[in-house]
């Protein structure tokens, strides 16, 4: 069984900086394509991020040069550091593939970012 679990959210004031973590069971994250996704209240679920079984990353544009994703294969966990953080970074942040798996889905971290 794959779990997901999400960590490090929280209240941060605008400008500011948070690391989220998720650790991964029941799959190998380096094996696979994991991404973090985010979902801010009345809008759909977004990629921000994504980090390919190579190593390779990539962002969406609206928190690229703000964001970095990274991956500790030892503890099969991937990272969202998140820097400069803007009033509209505020959502649910999730781990997941890509594409993701709908039974994947961990219970997030909630990330308040304020003004």
């Amino acid at each position: 069984q794959v779990r997901l679990v999400e960590s490090g959210g929280g209240l941060v004031q605008a400008g500011g900086s948070l690391r989220l973590s998720c650790a991964a069971s029941g799959i190998i994250a380096s094996n696979n394509h994991m991404g973090w996704y985010r979902q801010a209240p009345g809008k759909q679920r977004v990629l921000v991020a994504g980090i390919a079984r190579g190593g390779t990353t990539d962002y969406a544009d609206s928190v690229k040069g703000r964001f970095t994703v990274s991956r500790d294969n030892a503890k099969n966990t991937i990272y969202l550091q998140m820097n400069n953080l803007k009033l509209e970074d505020t959502a649910v942040y999730r781990c997941n593939t890509i594409p993701f798996e709908d039974n994947y889905w961990g219970q997030g971290a909630q990330v308040t970012v304020s003004s």
